[in-house]
């Protein structure tokens, strides 16, 4: 057999918004070798643990990879006259706004464009929105109310550069490791440097903080309008600048000075220390070279824009701006979140940056896509769409890359919305996903690594995604679905791309159109590639005017604001309280995110066995004093009920939580999950402006759950196990763990066992062999199934959660052959020895665990993250377990000094 070359393609990571450049190498064997790109600006060759993992998760398991229609398979043909005739018949009948696209910033800007194309523009609706509403949509607003635009002004040089970093609502360290890593770069390189982080979590972010400010969720505008009030009687605003490029200042200073007139007035609005907030203030007051960066914590807020605004009127008011190290930094959560805004994926804007209240811009747009019916007036966002599909007025929907009965706050009634509506397409990648169920028709899209177009990150640079796999089945790019379904509506001259180039041709050319400087968004120097050049296309940052300065980094730093007299607005503010507050039925405020190596709804992060060892489980993070309170134990379980919804999670207790909060993460779906939905909880309330859900403000009530049993399942076949109250699917190497309890016990443990393990086909390779202990007493059971030796399958069950480690039981799935000894450990529930137990996983990237990072701090003296890497490699990679390591290390220093 002769061995094939292998072949290297420059590539983008599909996940966060750091756009961090990939080198994909496909092996002889057909896997794929993921590396950082060294040369991309992004992340010079580092990457986190998911864009590590990018080579788990390519392969065509689960897939979707035909059309379907009722559940069967059909042509494509079937499929899309299928499409275009019911989106035609329900507009004729109901009216364009009959019908809706939901589309996500996992598309590449090429799908979004050609889809923002057809329903604004030839179907004549606004009724297209995104995910990104659900994440980015505040900071969207809040660019706009400020800059006339929305304009992220400055790099991520800017982290770098600052002498005073300030992160609020953003665990970076989790959600842009990449980013982190270079945030602790520069400090290490600069000791001055200062960072601050704003949040009610201490999270990893926090290990690089001078300052850890844990305010009052819901009072970031109280803080920062503290902020300006100190720095107007500190002689701390630049009124030069503040004259020639700002309106709005003495309104906003008034009302700062109204809602915060004191740093003990601020430190009570915020549950903070009065010192805390004085050290910050003259942080930020003696700090020209300031960044603040934000993320969700700030935008998911019915307040949002106003949190985003309150933060941008203390750099426009200090004239921290696109300079060099200074100003308001908006960290975007989706791979192609900018792309989606600069095409108008929005439902209330217009492509290129244009907006539905300008009549010059409805023009431009108009002719620029001989569009006669383009719409009018803004679509339906997010929430409000699909509650206007519940009502059944919306009609047909098409869902795209994305999994709304999921991540939409209120998500059981968004799943009673699609079960009513009556035409419902999904086009997505994967076969089973919660969504499938509710769609008339399935269309089979391209994944990572087959995909060709372009995502823009959250420095406006914009990098290619090279397609280096071949297509599977009969799956297609989501641009030529939506462009076929145009064609059969009758609009075939306007969707008539031979490929994804033609499409960017155009979306930069409607950038540059009848633009002449009125929009900072013009890519119009890329209007004229060729295929050729546009398959070459370096990393290249925006704007790009032809003919003009190309890739600029900074913007604003001399003014040049986007409203019409060329200058910001500084918006005056007043805190609001979040739409729903605690009370005595409902005591503690859910807050919702991500965990390190999860991403989204677990589809693609979950096929990779190294990301699902660090964090298992669903978890409910809770501070001793409230588990106290509310008498929850570690690794119990605890049902969390708000007025939506109910959900179970795994108890972990913390005091880096506030008090009087609970975190959970969102990335658990049906799935993968039984019960663990968090968006089942989240209020649906939205930001006024920005549409954005309340995702971090929830008022929920704890209460211990007790079944009467737990248990979990290892088996090296996937099983079909239902009917339990909880039940956890882990992902290993050639093995699934299923964590589980019940209100009903089986009349005979081996005989349940046994039927679970049967219905997947283990043990018809051979006879098997069945290990048992059993002491009903206890309600304790215990068996194993072995085939010629081999480990098939083991289930351990108790009364309460107190079961043994999982981590070293997986290992023995490895072995060819359990010998006496192995087989007594086994049953026994405990390693022979303590090294045979590595531990949870810590370092994804090296599998390294929890004990073995301790033995080497207690054996071996390990003082630094640098000697653990030496030795174990953990860290040594991404970096993103780092701050995880220096809390054991610091732990360790305190056991020695108590010692």
């Amino acid at each position: 057999m002769i061995a094939m070359p292998s072949l290297t393609t420059k590539t983008t990571c599909p996940y966060c918004g750091v756009g961090c450049g990939v080198l994909a190498t496909v092996q002889p064997d057909g896997s794929v070798q993921i590396q950082g790109d060294p040369e991309h600006p992004a992340n010079y060759g580092r990457l986190c643990s998911k864009g590590s993992a990018l080579g788990d998760t390519v392969g065509l398991e689960g897939r979707l990879l035909h059309p379907e229609m009722g559940g069967r398979q059909v042509g494509w043909d079937e499929a899309l006259d299928t499409i275009a005739t019911r989106f035609q018949q329900t507009i004729v009948e109901h009216g364009p706004d009959s019908v809706a696209f939901y589309v996500s910033g996992q598309l590449l800007t090429e799908d979004y464009y050609v889809a923002n194309k057809l329903m604004k523009g030839f179907i004549g609706s606004g009724n297209i929105d995104t995910n990104s509403r659900l994440c980015m949509s505040s900071s969207v607003a809040g660019h706009k109310r400020a800059f006339g635009e929305d304009i992220v002004p400055g790099c991520y040089e800017d982290l770098e550069l600052a002498d005073l970093l300030v992160l609020v609502g953003s665990n970076t360290a989790w959600c842009h490791p990449v980013l982190y890593r270079r945030i602790a770069k520069a400090k290490e390189d600069r000791p001055g440097m200062k960072i601050v982080v704003i949040d009610p979590r201490r999270t990893a972010a926090c290990e690089l903080a001078d300052l850890h400010l844990p305010l009052k969720p819901g009072t970031d505008v109280a803080l920062f309008n503290g902020l300006m009030h100190y720095l107007r009687r500190h002689d701390g605003l630049d009124f030069a600048f503040l004259e020639q490029h700002v309106s709005g200042f003495a309104e906003t200073l008034a009302a700062a000075a109204n809602s915060s007139p004191s740093i003990p007035a601020v430190a009570l609005a915020c549950g903070l220390e009065e010192k805390d907030v004085a050290k910050f203030f003259q942080m930020f007051h003696g700090t020209p070279k300031t960044v603040t960066a934000w993320s969700q914590g700030v935008n998911q807020s019915s307040s949002g824009t106003d949190k985003v605004n309150a933060i941008i009127n203390v750099h426009l008011a200090t004239g921290r701006v696109g300079k060099p190290g200074m100003g308001p930094f908006s960290l975007t959560g989706q791979p192609n979140a900018m792309g989606g805004r600069e095409v108008g994926g929005l439902a209330n804007q217009l492509a290129a940056h244009m907006d539905f209240g300008n009549a010059g811009h409805q023009k431009i747009v108009s002719e620029f896509w001989n569009a006669p019916n383009l719409a009018t007036r803004p679509g339906l966002k997010a929430v409000d769409l699909f509650q206007t599909i519940g009502e059944g007025r919306i009609k047909a929907v098409w869902i795209m890359a994305t999994n709304p009965v999921v991540s939409l706050p209120d998500a059981n009634a968004v799943r009673r919305a699609l079960a009513s509506c009556e035409f419902v397409v999904v086009s997505d990648c994967e076969d089973a996903t919660d969504l499938a169920s509710y769609a008339h028709v399935r269309l089979p899209a391209l994944a990572w690594g087959e995909k060709d177009g372009t995502v823009t990150n959250s420095e406006r640079c914009i990098s290619r995604q090279r397609p280096f796999l071949p297509v599977p089945g009969e799956a297609k790019p989501d641009w030529w679905m939506v462009c076929e379904v145009g064609k059969r509506m009758g609009y075939a001259d306007a969707f008539d791309y031979k490929n994804a180039a033609a499409i960017f041709r155009e979306h930069a050319g409607l950038s540059a159109y009848h633009n002449e400087g009125q929009r900072l968004f013009d890519i119009g120097a890329l209007a004229e590639m060729d295929t050729d050049t546009y398959d070459e296309l370096n990393p290249t940052q925006w704007p790009l005017v032809k003919d003009g300065k190309h890739g600029t980094s900074r913007l604003f730093s001399d003014g040049g604001f986007r409203h019409h007299d060329g200058k910001a607005r500084m918006i005056a503010l007043s805190p609001k309280p979040p739409k729903e507050s605690v009370d005595e039925d409902y005591p503690f405020v859910l807050n919702t995110g991500r965990i390190r190596d999860q991403w989204h709804t677990m589809t693609r992060t979950g096929r990779s066995p190294r990301l699902n060892r660090h964090i298992p489980e669903p978890y409910a993070e809770i501070h001793p004093d409230d588990a106290k309170r509310q008498g929850l134990e570690p690794n119990t379980l605890v049902s969390l009920e708000s007025r939506w919804g109910k959900a179970l999670a795994r108890v972990k207790i913390s005091a880096d939580q506030q008090l009087g909060s609970v975190f959970m993460p969102m990335h658990w779906s049906s799935q993968n999950a039984q019960q663990a939905l968090v968006n089942a909880l989240v209020n649906p309330a939205v930001d006024t402006i920005s549409g954005e859900p309340e995702s971090k403000h929830t008022p929920v009530r704890l209460q211990t759950y007790h079944p009467a049993w737990h248990g979990f399942l290892i088996s090296r076949h996937p099983l079909e196990v239902e009917g339990m109250e909880w039940r956890v699917v882990v992902r290993g190497e050639n093995h699934w763990v299923y964590e589980l309890a019940g209100v009903t016990t089986p009349d005979n443990w081996r005989e349940w066992a046994a039927s679970i393990i049967a219905s997947a086909g283990v043990g018809r390779e051979g006879e098997p062999e069945w290990l048992e202990y059993a002491d009903s007493s206890q309600n304790r059971y215990r068996c194993a199934q072995l085939v010629e030796g081999r480990l098939a399958a083991c289930l351990f069950v108790n009364r309460n959660h107190e079961l043994p480690a999982r981590d070293w039981l997986t290992q023995l799935f490895a072995e060819p052959r359990l010998d006496a000894k192995a087989r007594m450990s086994l049953l026994a529930g405990r390693p022979s020895t303590a090294g045979d137990d590595q531990g949870r996983t810590v370092c994804a990237c090296f599998g390294v665990g929890y004990n073995t990072i301790a033995r080497a701090i207690r054996q071996q003296a390990c003082t630094t993250t640098a000697q653990i890497g030496d030795r174990l490699k953990a860290g040594s990679n991404c970096g993103s377990c780092i701050p995880e390591i220096k809390a054991m290390l610091n732990e360790a220093k305190l056991e020695e000094i108590r010692s």
